[in-house]
């Protein structure tokens, strides 16, 4: 509980002093090109892989010859859009982007460049950390839809390569009982998980004291607690929104 209100106490810095709109602008922007773009590769990556495995263990277990093998692309569809590509997305960028943000601000704290903002009368939360959760917002979603794509298109290369399917069944199975609030459901979740590992890696990452060895272990604390929080928010966001 202690650290759950330092926690809230930091959140509500974020939003005091706040510095001139075309400073956080840049900043912002800076944040989404490190947070955002740096990540497209590691994303597709992962999601693509994700969609072809899903497609191969899903037609693998599906041996019953009278359900149709258009059900394989139903089934990858369903489980990218409502689970792998919001959730499997995040828990990657958690290890990738938490961990460079909270060493980042980890090395900064420790280096004494955080006094020297505040020295200048620098709102020091405001100014480096606001930016970096706007930007999460922003780009999160954007991520997670292009990982939506890719994970389909990997499913569809896997399946017509293997001739688990042909190419005509598996997009009959993707259009199949389509619901478009399942895609809104996704980017609710990929906005929450974006807040929390942005927001829990700044926490670790600005409240380091010491030297290298505790920014290390910042931002392994960063990258855990933020896969615990997603965890627990994807379970809290399909209980309340589905």
């Amino acid at each position: 509980m202690e650290h759950f209100g330092k926690y809230l106490i930091f959140l509500g810095s974020l939003v005091t002093r706040i510095e001139s709109p075309r400073i956080l602008f840049n900043r912002t922007i800076d944040e989404a090109i490190l947070i955002g773009i740096n990540s497209i590769f590691i994303v597709g990556i992962v999601s693509t892989f994700i969609g072809a495995v899903t497609c191969v263990q899903v037609s693998y277990n599906l041996t019953n010859a009278l359900i149709p093998r258009s059900t394989i692309g139903f089934m990858v569809r369903e489980m990218t859009i409502l689970e792998l590509a919001p959730t499997i997305t995040s828990i990657v960028l958690a290890g990738k982007v938490g961990s460079n943000i909270a060493s980042g601000l980890g090395t900064m704290q420790i280096t004494e460049q955080v006094d020297a903002l505040e020295v200048m009368g620098i709102n020091s939360e405001n100014y480096l950390v606001l930016p970096k959760i706007i930007a999460a917002l922003f780009v999160f979603p954007m991520l997670v839809i292009l990982a939506m794509f890719l994970s389909i298109a990997g499913g569809y290369i896997a399946g017509t390569l293997t001739n688990a399917l042909t190419a005509q069944e598996y997009i009959t199975g993707i259009r199949d009982a389509f619901v478009p609030y399942n895609i809104l459901f996704a980017l609710i979740k990929s906005v929450v998980f974006a807040f929390l590992i942005s927001s829990i890696s700044s926490f670790k990452g600005y409240n380091t004291s010491g030297g290298a060895l505790e920014v290390g272990a910042a931002s392994t604390a960063a990258v855990t607690n933020s896969v615990i929080a997603v965890l627990i928010a994807d379970y809290v966001c399909a209980q309340l929104l589905l």
